[in-house]
């Protein structure tokens, strides 16, 4: 029995969506959600949970910077306030939406998969600052190209 659940879980883990990540210093330091720079804003962009968990989600903050998200990561970026898009693709399928950084503001957007008639898709969503810092809290930081 508990061979099983020995093989089970290696199974799971290994259909895990490997994306890069960013070292830990990073992590634990925009787990502190710093201010941002003199005359930016902040974004943390983030996926939770496990559904899709061995798919990752290709996300674009338009302007060129992309990362992928795994299960339970996030990034954050940091830019000159005003509207940004963000946009989110799984194979064929993409979604967007749009949040307005303050300068000195930090917002937060939650990225998911949705099930789809045939395939999954995606979803773009901004959430509360409470939301967003406790999801943050428990993923892991991404490296953003």
């Amino acid at each position: 029995m508990i061979r099983k659940a020995v093989i089970a879980a290696a199974l799971v883990l290994s259909g895990c969506a490997q994306v890069p990540m960013a070292d830990p210093q990073a992590d634990q330091a925009a787990k502190a959600f710093p201010p941002p720079a003199p005359g930016k804003g902040a974004l943390y962009v983030y996926r939770t949970g496990y559904m899709g968990l061995a798919r990752p989600i290709d996300v674009q903050v338009v302007g060129g910077r992309t990362a992928q998200l795994g299960s339970n990561t996030y990034l954050r970026l940091e830019g000159p306030p005003g509207p940004i898009e963000v946009d989110c693709r799984i194979g064929d399928k993409t979604g967007a939406g749009q949040v307005l950084i303050d300068e000195g503001g930090t917002r937060f957007v939650e990225v998911s998969m949705k099930i789809g008639a045939l395939l999954p898709g995606c979803e773009v969503a901004e959430v509360a600052p409470q939301d967003g810092q406790a999801a943050v809290q428990h993923s892991q930081r991404v490296t953003v190209q």
